[in-house]
């Protein structure tokens, strides 16, 4: 968790200092989260624990950084499964990445999502 909690304060400076030029290809929106599920659109058995996310062009295997607008929590994801399917929404993060952002006890959130690769 240390690990990811550096990597992400990382990318959070590499951003401020106008590292990612990847502002286009930013979104705002609501993200959810989903805890159950066999298989990912990619294939993968899907990981609750995991921080993966479903999205709905972005290829898989995309790292993106999410961050709650909220509360300032980000997490890193690596985009393996396809959705969110509810009208509205952006992305739908794994159960372990929707705790790292603090988006379990209300369901939804505005997130930013940057696109890392």
């Amino acid at each position: 968790m240390k690990m990811v909690r550096l990597a992400v304060a990382a990318c959070v400076a590499a951003m401020a200092m106008g590292v990612f030029s990847s502002a286009d290809a930013a979104q705002t929106g609501v993200a959810s989260y989903y805890k159950s599920g066999k298989r990912t659109a990619n294939g993968e058995r899907f990981n609750p624990h995991g921080y993966t996310a479903a999205h709905r062009t972005l290829p898989f295997g995309t790292r993106v950084l999410v961050t709650n607008l909220k509360n300032g929590r980000s997490v890193i994801v690596r985009i393996n499964d396809r959705g969110p399917f509810a009208h509205g929404r952006v992305i739908d993060l794994s159960l372990g990445a929707a705790k790292v952002v603090g988006l379990i006890s209300s369901g939804v959130a505005k997130v930013k999502v940057v696109p890392l690769d």
